[in-house]
C-alpha cells in the first residue's frame, strides 16, 4: 500500500475515533402523550420517572419519586411544567418553565429534583 493511502486511512480512522456521538434524539426519549418524563443521565439515559395528571396534581409542588435527580427530560403533557433544582419548588435556586405538548431537554441546564404542574 501506498504512504499516500495509509496517511488517507489514518486521518480517516482518526476523525472518526474523535467524532462526538450521535445527538439524542426524540425516538431516544420513550414518553408517551399525556406524560412528564425525566431521566438520571444526559440523552435520555439512565433511571427514569413518568408523571401524569394522576400523579402530580396542577399548582402542587411534586418532588420527582425516589428522589431521582433528573439530568434530561421531556414534557409531553398537555399543561407548561416548572421544573426545579430544588426538592421544594424554590425558587431561590435554578428554575425554570418548559411548554406543554412535546419539549424535548436532552441536557437540562441544571439537576431537577422537583416539578409544578400549571392550569
Amino acid at each position: 500500500m501506498s504512504t499516500r493511502i495509509l496517511l488517507g486511512l489514518t486521518a480517516a480512522v482518526l476523525l472518526a475515533a474523535a467524532a462526538p456521538a450521535a445527538a439524542a434524539t426524540a425516538e431516544d426519549a420513550k414518553c408517551d402523550a399525556g406524560e412528564f418524563c425525566a431521566w438520571s443521565g444526559p440523552n435520555y439515559t439512565g433511571k427514569s420517572v413518568r408523571l401524569n395528571l394522576e400523579t402530580a396534581n396542577p399548582n402542587e409542588c411534586v418532588p420527582l419519586p425516589e428522589k431521582l435527580v433528573a439530568r434530561s427530560l421531556v414534557n409531553r403533557l398537555t399543561r407548561d411544567v416548572s421544573v426545579y433544582q430544588g426538592a421544594k419548588c424554590s425558587t431561590e435556586a435554578e428554575f425554570t418553565t418548559y411548554p406543554k405538548g412535546g419539549t424535548y431537554v436532552p441536557d437540562a441546564p441544571f439537576v431537577v429534583r422537583a416539578i409544578q404542574i400549571w392550569d
